[in-house]
């Protein structure tokens, strides 16, 4: 095998760098830990000011002296120690002055190199001109030009496979690297082949030929592609983060986390995520999210789903999805499954009834959505036990309208089956059609039922005959699918938040079940009226191995009794700049409180006895306009919010956000203020 150049690869250089335990939400490759906060730190700026001017000073100084501006006294210890011998000879005489005078100057520059504090100046800047510095947004790390380490010991040569005793694979792979056809995201994907094959013998072989034969290749995604079309973030797919931005160096942040760069992954994003604030500033924080879960997909470790509205700038291109779904769009290639896939009428009816009604569920019996799913499973089941798929959207309205011989027939049909159960069912739901729960949902069922989706919401094959659309079911969430379903909200807005609470309610029931290993995750860039009480216990329910991120222009798109439960269902929790006081409010209560010491420096007025005292205090009353006064310093501790509705309202500055994240494991961060990539 040929060894590998002395000019090392970058994405060698990418498997070689260190990735440090850290905080939660630090971005690890590369990452140094800061050294220890000192109490007693001056900033830099203040520092560098401070011995610039003790040089100026210095040498000011030394000019008075030599011009003699001062006197010359400072020659006397030069008249007393040179012998007057020495005059006769004047190479001599001249040598011994000089070097008088340079003593005396370089006593006045350690004089000044002490007082500037000229060594803590030159430390930091050796520091700041060795530190590395972050590649730019999505370009690689840069090749080092340290020798490799031996191949037992080297990631880039898979040292993990040869450990195993695959050492055909692994030097094919190193071939493939070190040629430039192997990318982070086929390292990725081949690794977690590896480690799903590597305690079976018979798995082993079958992984050994897949990469003899494929290379790079090898166990590729079923779409064929191995990278996205466009990357606009810097990623790590061995760490599983994703940049989002770099923490602000301020004091509000904590001393671990100033100037680090904050990122995100499956670990944080299972315990989900909602972001508040422009649609903008929101948007370029969801976009590196969106690649993250694009390329761990690729990598066959994740599965995605990215609901946007179609009005709206799309946070990925079309090339980097499988499956693109736009509702009322003719050229629309897939439908969606109306059902999520489901064979159980009650599960499939809960799910319905969470998108039709799931925003009203204030009006309606019970404070929910269930009271709406056992009016909709009274139907389902009936026609399920009939015809054996549930009904399609005009079936539906008409069971639920009650007019017409649809009812009558399915009633017929149940009687002939002999199915009592249904039959029961079915005289249950004639009993409530009077009912303002059917109303509402047929109502609703109605604004499905319109000629732009006309056989869009097909549940089987047969049933898009002559649509064009091949029915897409969110049941499909055990493949690592990247799936993007965009709204039409400029024509149907009503109809936009239906569909929007179905895909919740549907991902919500698919991914709970789901145990295939995979992360799966739905991204909602704008989840106005979308949140409900039902849709919240579900989020409470994933485990951590799926994670649902919402968007949202301002809290008051959500009802006000779910606002506070919403920031405390999810762990991660983000405040963007132009955040509104009365979401700010919600935000403060969520984080809560911490202990702080305050000083409080309260000014009293220094009254004089004698006379002469007195008369100095009018004279300076007199001449600055101010009374003499004493200061008084108190200190205390004292709990007080992290952040306040004010601050975020005021103090965040345009481009940042405040970030706090919450991992699966339990670990918390504070509030950062982060400023968002761009």
């Amino acid at each position: 095998q040929t060894p590998p150049p002395a000019l090392d690869s970058p994405l060698a250089a990418w498997l070689r760098a260190p990735r440090p335990e850290a905080e939660p939400g630090i971005w690890r490759c590369g990452h140094v830990p800061r050294p220890p906060e000192d109490p007693d730190r001056v900033r830099t700026r203040v520092l560098v000011l401070g011995a610039l001017g003790t040089a100026l000073g210095g040498w000011l100084f030394w000019r008075l002296l030599w011009e003699g501006y001062l006197g010359w006294y400072w020659q006397w210890p030069a008249a007393v120690l040179i012998p007057k011998s020495w005059a006769k000879t004047p190479d001599l005489y001249i040598f011994a002055a000089k070097t008088y005078f340079w003593i005396v100057k370089l006593a006045i520059a350690a004089f000044c190199y002490r007082l500037g504090r000229w060594g803590e100046v030159l430390r930091r800047l050796g520091r700041w001109l060795t530190k590395e510095r972050p590649s730019p947004v999505g370009a690689p790390l840069r090749p080092s030009r340290q020798p490799a380490p031996p191949p037992h010991a080297d990631p880039a040569r898979w040292a993990h496979l040869r450990a195993a005793g695959a050492v055909q694979a692994a030097d094919r792979l190193t071939a493939e690297l070190y040629a430039g056809r192997l990318s982070d995201v086929d390292y990725a994907r081949i690794d977690r082949a590896w480690q799903a094959a590597r305690h079976h013998p018979q798995q082993q072989a079958a992984f050994t030929e897949a990469v003899l034969r494929d290379g790079a290749a090898a166990f590729a995604h079923g779409s064929g592609a191995r990278d996205l079309p466009v990357r606009t973030a810097q990623h790590d797919l061995v760490a599983g983060q994703v940049r989002v931005g770099v923490a602000a160096d301020v004091d509000r942040n904590p001393w671990d986390y100033r100037t680090a760069s904050i990122a995100v992954g499956p670990g944080v994003l299972g315990t989900s995520m909602v972001a508040v604030g422009p649609p903008m500033l929101v948007g370029r924080l969801l976009r590196p999210v969106v690649e993250s879960l694009g390329l761990h997909a690729l990598a066959d470790a994740a599965s995605m789903i990215v609901v946007t509205a179609g009005s709206t700038a799309p946070l990925a291109p079309d090339a980097a999805f499988d499956v693109v779904v736009r509702p009322g769009d003719p050229t629309s290639t897939h439908g969606l499954d109306l059902y999520g896939g489901s064979t159980d009428p009650d599960e499939a009816a809960g799910n319905l009834a969470e998108a039709l009604v799931g925003d009203q569920v204030a009006l309606l019996p019970g404070g929910d959505s269930r009271r709406a799913a056992t009016v909709l499973a009274q139907l389902l089941g009936p026609f399920a036990a009939v015809h054996q798929r549930c009904p399609t959207v005009r079936e539906l309205r008409d069971l639920l309208e009650g007019t017409g011989p649809t009812l009558d027939e399915l009633r017929h049909a149940v009687a002939r089956a002999g199915a009592t159960a249904q039959a029961r069912d079915l005289d249950a739901f004639a009993r409530q059609l009077s009912q303002p729960v059917v109303g509402l949902l047929a109502e609703r069922i109605a604004l499905l039922d319109r000629p732009a989706f006309d056989g869009f919401f097909a549940a089987d094959p047969a049933g898009t005959a002559g649509t064009g659309y091949r029915p897409f079911s969110l049941a499909a969430l055990h493949h690592p699918l990247r799936v993007r379903i965009d709204l039409p909200e400029r024509g149907h807005a009503v109809a936009s938040r239906i569909i929007a609470r179905l895909v919740l309610a549907q991902f919500l029931d698919s991914a709970a079940r789901a145990r295939t290993g995979r992360f799966s995750g739905l991204v909602m860039t704008d989840a106005t009226q979308v949140i409900t009480p039902q849709s919240l216990r579900g989020i409470q329910r994933l485990h951590g191995h799926a994670g649902v991120v919402f968007g949202l222009p301002t809290l008051t798109d959500v009802p006000d009794h779910l606002r506070a439960p919403l920031l405390g269902a999810v762990g991660c929790r983000a405040a963007a700049a132009g955040c509104s006081p009365w979401d700010g409010e919600h935000f403060a209560s969520a984080w809560g409180l911490e202990w702080v010491e305050t000083r409080t420096v309260t000014a009293h007025e220094r009254i004089a006895d004698e006379p002469l005292t007195r008369a100095m205090h009018q004279l300076k009353k007199f001449t600055s306009g101010k009374a003499v006064t004493r200061e008084s310093v108190t200190v205390r501790r004292e709990q007080r919010q992290r952040w306040s509705a004010s601050d975020l309202a005021n103090e965040v500055p345009p481009g940042h956000a405040v970030i706090s994240m919450t991992t699966v494991t339990g670990d918390r961060t504070p509030p950062i203020l982060t400023k968002i990539a761009e």
